[in-house]
This record gives structure tokens, C-alpha cells and sequence, in this order.
């Protein structure tokens, strides 16, 4: 199930941050995390869903494949506002814990549709590469609804050009309105990130002459791993830091599209694009 939710739909015209919250449980209770994804306080603040009442079941929810013009989503379809994307992507999260999934729905028709009528995702997520973390099944989404991007980690921590310049692409030419970084517990790279980190401190900061490309990518999470360490006042357990990183690199992962992509930072800053973020729990 996607454990919790944040979003960053408030963007500072005087700042490279963004203003981030989260829905705890995807319900109703909201946290706001002011400026940066690093803020140590938090203010509870109760407020309504995006869309109104979550629903706790399938039974509760149309399918989401009558939605569509062929039955799929396809660019003949309407564009829809990121707080619609938003509660599609729960409603199929919750069809997928319910084991009421649709996907079997898909057929050579709407294989033959999305050729002809190209694609309309309703929203890009950058998930991370484990196998375990499947984003399209997570959310019950057919071929069409989403626009996926993975890496191990969902890492933006060296600037990648060809995570950032297809998010742009999704959010642009294709016109979703939807962003959200999806993290998820027991992160493989996150926890490689925490080891690599406690080694180098025990070490003196000394780092390896040889580096692979895997070893860049972990050093490259070190920030976030440092921050979350910091965050539980110095825990030396590389399975609390890890976990907690998790969240913290989810917070990163929304800032530093905001930092990198202006033209991100410009649909998000007048309300077009909403930036989200959630984490599986596996």
C-alpha cells in the first residue's frame, strides 16, 4: 500500500524551494514542511482530501477504464487537473491492495488505439528500480495512464538530464499535470547509501580510489542519508537512517526538480503542475 503522500503544490516566487506537505495515511491530516525538504519542525493542520473521502475499497470506486474514449487513455482524451490525477492514483492503489485490479482489461484494441491516437499520460512518476516496486501495478494503471521514469533510488542527486528533461517532456508537450516522486521502504539503494556513508565516517571521509558507476550513484545519496541521520539527532543503526532517509530523499527528489528544470519550477509556481511524493510500503 502507499504508506504516506506529500506534495509540494505551493511554490516560492522568491525561492528555489518549494513549500512541501504531506497527507499522512493519504487521508486527512496534513503537515506542512515550509522552504526547504529539510525542515526539522512541523505544524498539523487538519483538512479536507484533495478530492473529498478516500475510498477504502474497490467496491467504492467506478473502473477506470470507462473513463476513457477507446477504453484506454489515449490523446483523444481530456486532460485532467493534477487533483484528479492525484485521486485516480489512489483509487487504483487502492484496487491493487484489494486485489481488484483491472489490468487484465487491457487488450489488442487498446494496443491499437494508443497507436493511433498516441499519449496522454495523466501523470509522471519517477520511482525507484527495484523489482519489487512495480509503479504501473501499484497503482492499477493500464499502458496510457502513466508516464514512468526509474532509477535505483529514484536519485536526482547528480542532476540526471534524462530524468529531468522527460519529466519536462511529460509535463510539457504531453501536458500532464501530475508529478510524484514515489520512494519505498527498504530501499536497496538507500541503504547501500547509509552503509557507504557510516564506512566513510568510520574511515575519516577517506574515499575509495576506484569508483564505479554504482559507488558514484550511492556517494551521490549521501547528502540525503547525512540529513537523515542528522534528523534522528545522530543514530548510528544504518536501519533507522535508512529508513528514514527514504523520506528525506523523497523531499530531495521533489526540491531538486524545482532546482534543476525551470520549466518545472514555473508550471509548479503558478498552480498548472502539482508536485507530489509517496512511499510504498512493501
Amino acid at each position: 500500500k502507499i504508506r504516506s503522500h506529500f506534495s509540494s503544490s505551493d511554490y516560492s516566487a522568491q525561492s528555489d524551494s518549494g513549500c512541501v506537505g504531506c497527507f499522512a495515511n493519504i487521508v486527512n491530516a496534513m503537515f506542512s514542511l515550509c522552504k526547504n525538504s529539510t525542515a526539522e519542525t512541523a505544524e498539523e493542520v487538519v483538512t479536507p482530501a484533495p478530492t473529498g473521502t478516500m475510498p477504502t475499497s474497490a467496491a467504492d470506486m467506478p473502473r477506470q477504464t470507462s473513463d476513457y474514449t477507446h477504453g484506454v487513455r489515449t490523446a483523444q482524451d481530456e486532460r485532467i487537473s493534477p487533483e484528479r490525477a492525484l485521486a485516480k492514483l489512489q483509487e487504483g492503489n487502492v484496487r491493487f491492495v484489494s486485489g481488484a485490479g483491472t489490468r487484465a482489461n487491457f487488450d489488442a484494441e487498446h494496443r491499437q488505439a494508443l497507436a493511433a491516437h498516441g499519449q496522454n499520460p495523466m501523470a509522471a512518476i519517477i520511482g525507484c528500480a527495484d523489482s519489487r516496486a512495480p509503479i504501473e501495478i501499484l497503482f492499477d494503471a493500464l499502458p496510457g495512464d502513466i508516464f514512468t521514469l526509474r532509477n535505483a533510488g529514484n536519485t536526482l542527486s547528480h542532476a540526471e538530464g534524462s530524468m529531468v528533461g522527460s519529466v519536462e517532456y511529460c509535463v510539457g508537450p504531453l501536458g500532464a499535470k501530475l508529478i510524484v516522486v514515489l520512494g519505498h521502504t527498504k530501499c536497496g539503494a538507500v541503504m547501500g547509501a547509509t552503509q557507504t556513508m557510516l564506512a566513510s565516517k568510520k574511515a575519516g571521509g577517506a574515499a575509495a580510489e576506484k569508483q564505479t558507476t554504482l559507488d558514484k550513484l550511492l556517494v551521490g545519496l549521501g547528502p540525503v542519508v547525512q540529513q537523515a541521520q542528522l534528523e534522528l539527532k545522530g543514530s548510528e543503526s544504518a536501519e533507522e537512517i535508512a529508513a528514514h532517509a527514504v523520506q528525506v530523499n523523497i523531499f530531495a527528489g521533489i526540491e531538486k526538480l524545482l532546482i534543476y528544470s525551470e520549466p518545472i519550477r514555473t508550471r509548479a509556481k503558478s498552480g498548472e503542475v502539482q508536485l507530489h511524493g509517496a512511499v510504498y510500503d512493501i
